[in-house]
């Protein structure tokens, strides 16, 4: 019996399942994309723009963050245009981008998880309906029905909750792995802005004609700092 055969046995409640197996395939060939080019080294990229702000050359910084076409590029790039505005800016263009970006990475992630929980209650449900259609059956046929009567009906039902579980398993096992690396994507774009601010506040401490009392002062009155992704409800801390 050939698997189109089988799946053709298991009744009505099999092409929504189909489906969910469509869009779960779609989504994690996706999400395969966008993370595998989300996944590189920020350093080169922190050290290029670092050597280029130091020159005053906001263009060669911009220029050096479009060659990335990675999340870090295009978080870097909106701090560097708001560069000639201060410090302050630079960080609200970064916060700002980095929202963005994480919320691509986490594009469609619930769609996976609710394709995961769904495809086995789909398979549930079809092998009640063939239990249910099985014991019609017997009642029909006024109690005298053989086990080959009830079993089709029960075989025909089974089918739907292993074709459900062969969609959910899959799906669930890849969502959890793309929760996994878009943790460590955020967790390196965290580490790597944070040397960005570094850089951007030694190199103002460097600067002529500001004297050693102004700089404590400035840093003495600013804002505590904070994660620029504690505003992120996913990857806020789960331990405080």
């Amino acid at each position: 019996m050939t698997l189109l055969e089988l799946f053709l046995k298991g009744g009505l409640v099999m092409w929504p399942i189909l489906l969910c197996s469509f869009a779960a395939v779609a989504i994690i060939i996706e999400k395969s994309i966008v993370l595998s080019r989300a996944k590189i080294d920020p350093r080169p990229l922190l050290m290029k723009v670092r050597s280029a702000l130091s020159r005053n050359d906001v263009k060669a910084a911009v220029d050096a963050c479009a060659t990335v076409n990675a999340p870090i590029g295009a978080i870097l790039k909106r701090g560097v245009l708001n560069f000639p505005k201060g410090n302050q800016a630079v960080k609200d263009g970064i916060e700002t981008a980095a929202k963005e970006e994480i919320f691509d990475l986490e594009k469609r992630l619930g769609a996976l998880a609710n394709i995961s929980a769904i495809s086995p209650m789909l398979g549930f449900l079809g092998t009640v309906m063939g239990m249910v259609l099985a014991f019609q059956s017997i009642e029909q046929l006024g109690g005298n029905a053989d086990a080959t009567t009830l079993a089709s009906g029960i075989w025909h039902g089974l089918l739907c909750s292993a074709f459900g579980l062969i969609v959910g398993i899959p799906a669930l096992f890849f969502y959890n792995m793309f929760v996994g690396s878009i943790t460590r994507h955020v967790h390196t774009l965290e580490v790597a802005t944070e040397e960005f601010f570094s850089a951007l506040e030694i190199q103002n401490d460097e600067q002529p004609g500001k004297s050693s009392v102004a700089i404590a002062a400035e840093k003495k009155t600013s804002k505590p700092s904070r994660t620029i992704f504690s505003d992120d409800d996913f990857f806020e801390s789960k331990g405080e």
